[in-house]
């Protein structure tokens, strides 16, 4: 069995959830994709809610219907997917980065204030604030800097679908003013590409929902054929069939995130004294919703380049990946953007000795003491005696 870093689970009640959807009078808007939105509401206790195709969609979505637009500033962490940062500068808004805490790795609040009192003139529109790998960013914080200096929070929480802070699922919309999922299969939920925004703020969600179908408004004229548009918008409509299958992956998420614990347990405990390493966090974390884990290795300290490792665990059958390459780093933002690696300090060592070990429903016993096992006999291998 090749081992991935993450994998869908797609059981025959899921199937079963599809078929019958396809069986419908509509399988694009459909009874299914408002059923959805209702039980994500109920689910993660947030009064609305917009299902559509991706969650990208869902991020340019939000960024839309708040106006980024040029001159406006956005404030995000480098250790994210890049999505974001193609939202921002498609939209001809301003992007600049701050560092990650070094515990957490998610966006440090200490050195997000710092960045905002050096910003002098530039208007801050918005902070994304990504809780990587499933772990809640420091979101008390994060709500009185918003407060504070009077920008928009929006929480990018595709890692963190299910995550908890004392037990209240609704921590995302109780801070930010949206929050944005993604469905894709290697998420804790699927519906094979798929996303939701969700919010307390009716406005900004009815706005949403025009803006993903082209931004029509229909009008209730007498004229049946008659619509309106007052603002573009794209064709971000999830289909009727994928919402069901988001029904069907709801009901589980308790158990896909009881296993990702148990599976993030096993690793805890086997590497946390293991020299070269770093477990995240330094120690399990129950609320954790655990899309991800990241495992620090010091590379350098001994001898061996992270491609090599990779190409040994390939031997294996093991395929890690690496979450994530800064997004500074990428040629365009290199190109268009002054960045100074210096102010990243924290960044850059992560990137360096971060891979991301398999982390999915099906993962047995036997498939967690492989990776461990492997990855330990390759680091005593080429460790410095």
């Amino acid at each position: 069995m090749k081992i991935s870093y993450g994998r869908q689970f797609i059981d025959s009640t899921d199937k079963k959830a599809v078929l019958n959807s396809l069986s419908g009078e509509l399988i694009t808007q459909g009874k299914s994709v408002l059923k959805f939105e209702k039980k994500l509401k109920n689910y993660f206790s947030c009064k609305y809610v917009a299902a559509v195709s991706s969650g990208t969609a869902a991020m340019h979505l939000v960024a839309l219907a708040l106006g980024w637009s040029k001159n406006d500033l956005i404030l995000m962490s480098p250790i994210t997917f890049l999505s974001t940062a193609n939202i921002v500068d498609q939209l001809q808004a301003k992007l600049e980065f701050v560092d990650i805490d070094e515990h957490t790795y998610n966006i440090c609040p200490n050195k997000l204030e710092k960045k905002i009192k050096l910003l002098k003139n530039k208007k801050l529109k918005a902070v994304v604030a990504t809780d990587f790998a499933g772990l809640p960013c420091d979101w008390k914080r994060l709500k009185q800097l918003s407060k504070k200096y009077k920008f928009d929070l929006i929480n990018d929480n595709c890692h963190a679908i299910g995550a908890d802070i004392k037990k209240n699922k609704s921590y995302g919309t109780d801070y930010a003013l949206a929050s944005v999922h993604s469905y894709h299969p290697v998420k804790n939920i699927t519906t094979g590409e798929g996303g939701a925004i969700l919010s307390n703020n009716e406005k900004l969600i009815s706005k949403i929902k025009k803006l993903r179908s082209h931004g029509v408004e229909k009008r209730g004229t007498k004229y049946p054929w008659f619509y309106d548009v007052n603002q573009p918008g794209f064709n971000y409509r999830i289909t009727d069939f994928q919402s069901a299958l988001g029904i069907s992956q709801l009901k589980k998420l308790k158990i896909f995130l009881k296993k990702r614990r148990t599976i993030a347990r096993y690793y805890f405990n086997f590497f946390k004294n293991k020299p070269y390493v770093k477990v995240p966090q330094k120690k399990f974390i129950s609320g954790h919703a655990y899309h991800l884990f990241p495992l620090l290795i010091n590379f350098k300290e001994i001898k061996l380049s992270k491609s090599k490792f990779f190409d040994y665990l390939k031997k294996k059958n093991i395929y890690l990946q690496v979450h994530y390459i800064p997004t500074y780093k990428f040629s365009y933002f290199n190109r268009k953007y002054k960045i100074n690696i210096n102010d990243f300090p924290n960044s850059e060592i992560f990137y360096e000795q971060e891979v991301s070990l398999p982390i999915f429903y099906s993962l047995n016993q036997n498939h967690l003491k492989k990776i461990c096992l492997s990855i330990e006999k390759i680091i005593n291998k080429f460790k410095v005696k």
